[in-house]
């Protein structure tokens, strides 16, 4: 599938969103007094944080390479 520039970077922004408020909420997570019960819940977060940061990576890649498709 072709994405125009602009939607990557579109893309690459609403990640960005997404991650600052899991790190954050992971961030908070560790920080109540009994962080262990949330576990799961921790766990889920850094690997979503994972992931996202993939997908980041990848679509910078592409833009960089800038072989990605004006759409009109």
């Amino acid at each position: 599938m072709e994405y125009s520039a602009e939607e990557l970077t579109e893309a690459r922004r609403q990640i960005g969103s997404t991650l600052h408020k899991l790190q954050r909420a992971v961030e908070t997570l560790r920080a109540k007094p009994d962080p262990e019960k949330y576990r799961s819940q921790i766990t889920l977060a850094v690997r979503r944080i994972k992931a996202l940061e993939i997908a980041n990576h990848l679509i910078e890649a592409e833009l960089e390479r800038g072989s990605v498709e004006e759409k009109h």
